[in-house]
This record gives structure tokens, C-alpha cells and sequence, in this order.
């Protein structure tokens, strides 16, 4: 995997661009070190911790990196963004994220690394995960760099993700925001609950459209804890419809409406705004 980078800011490292800028952490640091993995534009071997002038072009050449799923080449899912780092696809409803038994391959990211493969990738792996009933968009880094990357931003943020859910009943409030910590549910293996002592869980909400006996919500996340939009629609007595483990009325085929349709950020390599929308909710 090889691209090339301009440093963005008068003085600054190599070392500075992999650790304070990218947040990589000390492994993935150290590899490409050890590799040379960072050259000039002339193909030379760069110091690490000299200053450089801003616009500097440096040549990034990764060694390859495997994963840890196994590729599925039959199931092809609808690719909505790709480029060298990664890949923003549609899960639809009902398939898992990632393996959660052994042998396991039919899922998101065995169907996705099916895709790298055969276009002469070998390396996959999820940034973060829907429920297996929620559909939409998922985004997977190609190299380990852009997974580091990646998670970083998730972290801080800088990853919008937006949903749209069908709940039970006509919310009363145009607008909201459901500040409530998360924790396991002692009485139930998967469920989660609202909980002082639980992860702090912030999810940001706007009525786009009300129909007899429901409405049609438009939800943000600051925080992307287990099941939280469902525990925290279930906590507001407004769960998503067909939604069971969260006291959702049944639906004829047992499925719920609740897909995230939009994600935006910031590309941590080429410094433009990507902004990708599935059109089929």
C-alpha cells in the first residue's frame, strides 16, 4: 500500500504527523520504522524527528497486512466510497457486522474483504458496527495506518454519522437531546439500560415527520455506545417500531426501521470533506 502526503503545517516531524497529528499508536509507529515505510520524494529515507518545510511530500509504502477474517466472495454489497485508505458500504438489515462464532463468513466485513481481495487488497477491518437489524452505512480501513487513523476520529468525534428510526407514538418535543449513561441490563444478556453508573451515552434527535401512531425521527450520535439509539429511544417510551428487545410493537416480519444514511468528515490524508449518503431509505 503506497500513497503520497503533503505536510500540512511549517515544521513539523514525521514523528509529530504519526503520533500527534494521526494518533498512531507505539506499534504501528515502530513497524514503519522498522520497514522505512516513510521516504522523500526523491525515495529517500526521511529523519524522523527533523523539521520540515510546510508542503513537503513524503511517500508512504506499507508493508502488506492480512486480516483476520476470511474473504466472501459471494455476497457483494453496494460500495458507496472507496478509495486507497477505505471503503464506506451498505449493510442491509439482518446481517452481522463482523463474525461472532467460528467459521462464521457471512457477514459485512467477510462480504467486504471479499471485495478487497479480488480487487488485490488483503487487509480489512471494521471502524464501527451496526446491530445486525440496523442498516446502512459502515465504513472499513484498508490499511492498518487508516484503522489507527480512523479510530482516532471516531473517538474524537470527528466522524458524523446520522440515522433515521420509526418509533412508536408522536414525539412531543420537535428537537432533543437523550444525556443518559449506558450500562448492561443484569436481567438480560444483550439488552442494555439506562444506568448512573454506566458509559455516558449522548444521542441528539429532530422530528422529521409524524404519521398516525408514529413518528419519523432524525438522530445524531456524539457517542457510539452498544444499542444506543434503541435504549435510548426505549428510554424516551418512543422505541423504534418492530423493535422487541426494546419494548418495540411487533412487526408482520419482525423487522425494525432504524438506518444510518449519512456519514461526514474530514479525510485524514487528502484533507477533503467527504460527505456520503445511501439514497435507498
Amino acid at each position: 500500500m503506497q500513497w503520497n502526503y503533503a505536510i500540512q503545517e511549517d515544521g513539523m516531524t514525521v514523528e509529530e504527523l504519526l503520533r500527534s497529528e494521526w494518533g498512531l499508536g507505539k506499534k504501528v509507529v515502530h513497524e514503519m520504522r522498522m520497514a522505512k515505510s516513510v521516504k522523500n520524494d526523491k525515495q529517500q529515507e526521511v529523519i524522523w524527528k527533523e523539521p520540515l518545510p510546510k508542503g513537503t511530500m513524503l511517500t508512504f509504502d506499507l508493508p502488506p497486512a492480512s486480516s483476520p477474517y476470511e474473504a466472501n466472495h459471494e455476497i457483494e454489497l453496494p460500495i458507496l466510497f472507496e478509495d486507497d485508505h477505505f471503503i464506506i458500504a451498505r449493510k442491509p438489515k439482518g446481517m452481522a457486522t463482523h463474525p461472532n462464532e467460528v467459521g462464521q463468513k457471512d457477514t459485512f466485513i467477510n462480504a467486504i474483504l471479499g471485495h478487497i481481495v479480488r480487487h488485490g487488497g488483503t487487509y480489512g477491518e471494521h471502524v464501527h458496527r451496526l446491530d445486525q437489524g440496523t442498516s446502512g452505512l459502515l465504513m472499513v480501513a484498508k490499511h492498518p495506518v487508516a484503522k489507527n487513523v480512523l479510530d482516532r476520529m471516531l473517538e474524537q468525534k470527528q466522524l458524523v454519522r446520522e440515522y433515521e428510526a420509526v418509533v412508536k407514538g408522536k414525539v412531543a418535543n420537535k428537537t432533543g437531546t437523550i444525556d443518559a449513561a449506558l450500562g448492561r441490563d443484569r436481567h438480560h444478556p444483550t439488552r442494555r439500560r439506562v444506568s448512573p453508573s454506566g458509559q455516558s451515552a449522548v444521542t441528539h434527535y429532530k422530528v422529521l415527520r409524524q404519521m398516525e401512531g408514529k413518528s419519523l425521527l432524525h438522530l445524531t450520535l456524539e457517542t457510539g455506545r452498544t444499542h444506543q439509539i434503541r435504549a435510548h429511544l426505549s428510554h424516551l417510551n418512543h422505541p423504534v417500531i418492530g423493535d422487541e428487545l426494546y419494548d418495540g410493537p411487533p412487526t408482520q416480519d419482525g423487522s425494525y426501521h432504524l438506518h444510518a444514511f449519512r456519514m461526514s468528515f474530514i479525510h485524514p490524508f487528502t484533507g477533503e470533506k467527504i460527505v456520503v449518503e445511501d439514497s435507498s431509505r
